[in-house]
């Protein structure tokens, strides 16, 4: 009679635990232990190798946070072990999980890397490194008396948050994380390795977890646990290794059973989603990828089917430049199909921030990265941990000539549940590409029972489709597979009851998930993730520097162009090449949303404080060849339109303006600004009280409401502090009207500025409050010094129009919001991404807030007195979270929006490229004639650069940016013999007919248009 099946599981569990899992490793002997303590950051191997180690012992402590410790494990093999599996089990005094704990890496006494040690990954194998002993696999077998001797190079990597109450830490960074150490090694033997007693262990893990998920009525259910039983009955616990196959003979009827025909599909893809940086520094990162690399290389040795998806080139970059024999096994994994590069991005960047430019060249550098080093051509777009994505990438997917996209982020969802899985993804211009989610709902798979079957449960497209796609691996920060998954892969390929796991390619399972689901459901517009949105703000001066990178990075390449076809400079390549790899870098999707520790992002702005430096100097050497010897002023306009009698791409010798003075007045309340364009009034609290039109004769702010107005949020998210802003940050405000000082600070015909000055908490704001000769709208500019905690500073401008939608600027475009709730949908999106700008107007009239460094915004619409709607835009200016980086913030600010009134999209688009473009003027002698003219301003010119192949051929990237269909004639003022039309990374797909030396171009709304033109000989 059998037991109750709460009996048979309690004792299924003790067993485990007390007697299967301690049997796994055998007899053991000690193995010796010496040590060096490196000083300061990482040395290379060679020069651990040398040093002077000292003896050391179990429970000796090691490691201060982010230190580094060599360890040298010396024994030898015992003799009567000969034949037997043996390898070196180690523990560095692991805790957490893997990548968020003591981690290293083993190396042989040549100083050749072997597989990477982290919470679930303990064991090194034999091969290779006892003398006389077998080489080869993971499963070479010992010869007894063999000497054995292998370093370990150990990361002492703190635990920064502080789990489980997510508590701010101090060691995020090095020059505050003390000096104590962290961790002491555990264990050090050799050890004898039972794989019967392993496979058992991996026999009962699969039919138990899948017992676990079936209904308590299904048959199949007491079929597994009674074979269970019948397993533990078989077992001698005097001798586990010895009777491990009789309990594995019990258990091979259930293992054989096939699963249903019907059951769901999975194509089970290796993977170990590294973070290029997070809760480590990039050079933490750098060593992270050689333990996994080296961790998946050695399992391929072992598993001919295994495969591997490696994203992100600046990861493979890394092994190429740092760890050359990690490089040589990855380009061997890679020749042989276990490797497969994927994604074909420099990063796994963030898409919601990067200008369309720089999101470009993440997938040129990306994928020519793999095309140049492998001779692959990626296929999939693999960003399963990026906090939304742009209603712009589909097309930029397309032109960079891949096929398919893959995310699973969007399951974090807080409030809507995504419809589908597997859909097509439409953006802005119409491109679709084939996208899925992955139902497991995670990227860090380990295939287990309950993940397998949520998958099959979660899938949302049944009926239509039958397959989805697992990665499994462990991942954030990496590690990888283990052996133990692949296991399980093995059990699960065909079993009944459970979906049926196939490893293979990525790209395997989109072919197959297209070829059966080709009509599956369409999604239009960005995906959205409802979480996170604090990202748009944390860490300010990471999103400025990144915006003021992307625009130096676009004169840069302007004039260095236009100085080299003139024949005066020869163009930087290989600079403009570097410094657009370390730009592309800081995208990623932990950096540029501000969510990483401080070390992070203190490099980081250090990083784009020393590009700026680089930039700034290859823009003047260019201009100043460009304007020639002279004393004149010389204007240069970078910016896409023609600006103050300066073209657009090109440099005018000043003239007189002939725009009307600016005029200030005093004497009544309030101080008013007026330039024949724009009448604009600030209050005695340095607020403005009215912003009106003259042309229109139209008030752009709402009646009684005061623009500019600073409001100050207590920001206390529930649980991701530096990612989350949580709809109830708005239950408490306050209005920001205290002034320090209003006062006049300068007044000329060009221009004329209020400065205000506040003083709030501990932090203190000057605003500059600017109206200027020739133009429609008023600037502000910030001076913030910030030392606010867990406070979110937003500035306010309500609106008198009645705005349904807003517009945000995003790649390469703009896409259309609801300013209303509702639907549950419209409600989630509280704080929302804009680039350059955002507008929000009626028909027929509207208003653009152009920016230079801010991308969170949010809109509400009010109930004015007279029953009419105010449209509120606030930019959101800086927050104060205290995780992982409890300092995020903290300092000085300069920042600059405005208020463009009775603005549409194309004033929109024009001012937000003028705001971040500012003109240049460098003495010399001689205007110059733009290298490309675009006769339609709805076509946008994003870059002109020469070819990346230094044939000296001239590339040009525009769009159309209005959102409607355009036709335009581009011309050049240097000859051409030839425009073709090309993909992202300057391929040809089509030639362009020339006419009178120009090119006609017809684009539909938001189309991408790259051309390259041959220079006339």
């Amino acid at each position: 009679m059998h037991d109750d099946h709460r009996l048979v599981e309690a004792r299924l569990e003790r067993a485990l635990r007390q007697r299967l899992r301690p049997a796994l490793h055998g007899a053991t002997v000690p193995l010796d232990i010496e040590v060096w303590h490196a000083p300061g950051e990482p040395v290379p191997v060679s020069d651990a190798l040398g040093a002077d180690y000292k003896p050391a012992a179990l429970g000796e402590s090691w490691g201060p946070p982010w230190g580094t410790s060599w360890f040298r494990l010396t024994g030898r093999v015992p003799q009567e072990w000969d034949g037997q599996r043996v390898e070196a089990v180690v523990d560095l005094g692991f805790g957490g999980g893997p990548g968020f704990s003591a981690e290293g890496l083993a190396y042989t006494p040549d100083g050749e890397p072997i597989k990477g040690l982290n919470p679930d990954n303990i064991y090194v194998p034999l091969a290779g490194l006892a003398s006389g002993g077998a080489s080869g696999s993971d499963q070479a077998y010992a010869k007894g008396g063999a000497a054995f001797q292998v370093y370990v190079e150990a990361a002492a990597n703190p635990t920064v948050i502080g789990w489980p109450d997510f508590s701010p830490t101090n060691l995020g960074d090095k020059e505050t994380a003390g000096t104590e150490p962290m961790y002491e090694i555990r264990r050090a033997d050799l050890a004898v390795f039972h794989a019967d007693v392993w496979n058992l262990l991996l026999d009962i893990d699969v039919l138990n977890e899948l017992r676990a998920e079936l209904p308590a009525d299904l048959p199949r259910r007491s079929e597994i646990l009674r074979a269970l039983e019948r397993a533990l009955d078989a077992l001698d616990y005097d001798d586990i290794p010895g009777s491990a196959a009789a309990a594995r003979a019990q258990l091979a009827g259930v293992l054989a059973k096939p699963a249903y025909a019907s059951a769901h599909q999975i194509s089970a893809v290796g993977h170990a989603h590294i973070d290029s940086a997070w809760l480590w520094p990039l050079r933490e990162t750098v060593r992270k990828v050689a333990r996994t690399v080296s961790n998946v290389t050695t399992l391929a040795a072992d598993h001919d089917d295994f495969r591997f998806a490696f994203s992100q080139a600046q990861q493979h970059a890394w092994m190429k430049d740092h760890h050359p024999q990690v490089w040589s096994r990855l380009k061997a994994a890679v020749e042989s199909g276990h490797v497969v590069p994927i994604g074909g991005m420099w990063v796994e960047s963030d898409t919601n921030m990067p200008g369309g430019e720089a999101m470009a060249r993440q997938f040129v550098h990306g994928k020519r990265f793999f095309l140049d080093e492998y001779g692959i051509e990626t296929e999939v777009v693999w960003l399963p941990d990026s906090f939304g994505y742009s209603a712009g990438l589909p097309q930029l997917v397309k032109l960079s000539g891949h096929k398919w996209f893959l995310t699973q982020k969007i399951s974090w969802n807080q409030t809507n549940k995504f419809p589908h899985h597997t859909f097509w993804w439409e953006g802005i211009d119409g491109t679709r590409v084939f996208t899925h989610f992955p139902p497991a709902d995670t990227y860090n798979g380990q295939l287990t029972g309950r993940e397998l079957a949520h998958a099959q449960r979660n899938y949302q497209d049944k009926g239509g489709g039958t397959w989805s796609l697992l990665p499994f691996g462990h991942g954030d920060g990496g590690g990888g597979p283990t052996r133990e998954m692949l296991g399980r892969a093995e059990r699960l390929a065909d079993l009944e009851s459970s979906p049926k796991v196939t490893v293979e390619h990525p790209a395997r399972f989109f072919e197959k998930a297209h070829e059966e689901y080709a009509n599956a459901p369409v999604w239009v517009g960005e995906l959205y993730l409802e979480l996170h949105r604090a990202t748009y703000t944390s860490q300010a001066k990471t999103k400025q520097g990144n915006r003021r990178s992307e625009h130096l990075l676009r004169e840069a390449e302007l004039w260095s162009a236009a100085a080299a076809v003139a024949g005066r400079l020869e163009y930087p390549y290989a600079d403009l090449d570097r410094i657009w790899k370390a730009v592309l870098l800081n995208q990623f999707h932990d950096i540029l949303p501000g969510s990483s520790i401080r070390w992070v992002h203190r490099e980081a702005e250090e990083t784009y404080a020393r590009l700026a430096v680089e930039l700034e100097a290859i823009i003047a050497r260019a201009q100043q060849a460009l304007a020639g010897e002279g004393s004149a002023d010389v204007v240069f306009n970078a910016a896409p339109h023609d600006r103050d009698g300066v073209p657009a791409m090109g440099a005018s010798v000043r003239g007189r303006s002939h725009a009307p003075d600016v005029t200030v007045n005093d004497e009544g309340p309030g101080i008013v600004l007026d330039n024949g364009l724009v009448r604009v009034t600030v209050d005695e609290r340095g607020l403005l009280r009215s912003v009106y039109e003259i042309e229109s004769q139209r008030e752009a702010l709402a009646p009684g409401a005061a623009g500019n107005l600073l409001q100050l949020h207590v920001d206390t998210p529930n649980l991701w502090d530096a990612w989350d802003v949580d709809p109830f940050y708005r239950n408490k405000v306050v209005d920001l009207v205290d002034a320090d000082s209003v006062e006049v600070e300068s007044a000329t015909p060009e221009e004329a500025v209020v400065a205000v000055t506040r003083s709030f908490g501990s932090s203190r704001v000057v605003q500059r409050i600017r109206v200027r000769a020739g133009a429609c709208q008023v600037d502000v500019d910030n001076e913030i010094d910030w030392h606010e905690k867990e406070k979110f500073l937003k500035a306010s401008f309500p609106l008198d129009v009645r705005a349904e939608q807003s517009a945000s600027e995003t790649q390469f475009g703009h896409l259309f919001r609801a300013t209303h709730t509702n639907t549950s949908w419209e409600t989630a999106k509280f704080e929302i991404c804009a680039h350059r700008w955002i507008h929000v107007g009626e028909p027929g009239y509207g208003h653009a807030i152009v920016n230079n460094s801010t991308y969170g915004h949010d809109v509400t619409r009010d109930v004015r007195p007279d029953g009419g709607t105010t449209t509120t835009v606030r930019l959101s200016l800086l927050r104060a979270p205290r995780i992982p980086d409890p300092v995020t913030d903290q300092g000085m600010h300069r920042l600059s929006y405005a208020l463009v009134p009775g603005a549409g999209i194309a004033e929109a688009v024009e001012e937000g490229y003028r705001i971040n473009l500012p003109s240049r003027t460098v003495a010399g002698s001689d205007g110059v004639a733009p290298l490309v003219t675009v006769d339609n301003p709805a076509v946008v010119v994003e870059a002109v650069k020469l070819a990346d192949d230094q044939s000296g051929d001239v590339v040009v990237r525009l769009y159309e940016a209005h959102g409607g269909r355009a036709t335009a004639r581009l011309t050049t003022s240097f000859g051409i013999d030839s425009a073709q039309e090309t993909d992202l990374l300057e391929r040809p797909l089509a030639e362009r007919d020339l006419s009178d030396g120009g090119v006609e171009v017809a684009l539909r709304p938001f189309q991408i248009l790259t051309l390259r033109l041959a220079r006339a000989s």
